[in-house]
């Protein structure tokens, strides 16, 4: 990771990588969404509501791991002080609190034909809403340790210490009884019980979205260090 240190080397590969990400990411998203949507057969038991999954599942699953990303950009930062980190810390953290919103909504209206109520204060819901409070607060406190021109090291411990959700929100179906449906794709054993015909575009929609969600990371990524280009440039003709 120390070769992207220099922020002209990132920038000379971030430049070309991220229309290539967005545009994949779209074109799969399109693709994955009019399978889901128009070919994929209704759920025996669900019918139609079940579509909701093409955009609820990617949604948390870009949550988590926006989430994630900051956690091991801020152990970057903390420990070796990468240049970069901070800044892709907080460039993940925005589309990361939009996924999480993304699928906190889809998902309470999911859950109205299928449980009878939009909201239920299970542990796979209610984690998830504390997800979207931990961005929250990470926001705020990167804003304003960006004001006072600190270090970031408050906001990189904060960072590391709510990635202890990460498991709670993976194992909460199977440490509490919840509404929430048992874990339907175990990466790890290769099994799925999401029969294939709804399987293959579950995954290209996840795949999409995920290229989109680095696409919009290395565009933020890229601002924020246009941005601290500029401000170092005025403050030198202010000294000047």
């Amino acid at each position: 990771m120390h070769v992207f240190a220099n922020p002209a080397r990132f920038l000379k590969i971030a430049r070309p990588l991220t229309p290539l990400l967005g545009w994949s990411g779209a074109v799969l998203i399109a693709g994955a969404l009019c399978a889901g949507l128009f070919l994929a057969p209704a759920e025996r038991l669900q019918g139609e509501s079940v579509r909701i999954i093409y955009l609820h599942v990617p949604a948390a699953w870009l949550g988590m791991a926006g989430w994630a990303a900051i956690a091991v950009a801020s152990l970057m930062q903390l420990v070796w002080r990468h240049p970069l980190a901070a800044v892709a810390a907080r460039a993940a953290a925005v589309p990361g609190a939009a996924f999480t919103a993304i699928c906190l909504v889809t998902g309470s209206l999911w859950g109205r034909p299928t449980w009878g109520t939009y909201w239920e204060w299970d542990g796979r819901m209610t984690s998830m809403l504390v997800l979207l409070f931990l961005y929250f607060g990470y926001l705020a406190l990167a804003g304003a340790e960006k004001e006072k021109d600190g270090e970031g090291r408050l906001t990189a411990i904060f960072g590391l210490v709510g990635a202890v959700n990460l498991p709670i929100i993976h194992y909460s179906v199977l440490w509490w009884r919840t509404l929430h449906q048992g874990q339907s794709i175990d990466f790890l054993r290769g099994t799925s019980t999401i029969d294939a015909s709804m399987l293959w575009p579950l995954l290209a929609s996840a795949l999409g979205f995920s290229l989109l969600f680095g696409a919009i990371v290395l565009m933020r990524m890229r601002a924020e260090l246009a941005r601290n280009k500029v401000e170092a440039r005025l403050k030198r003709m202010t000294v000047e």
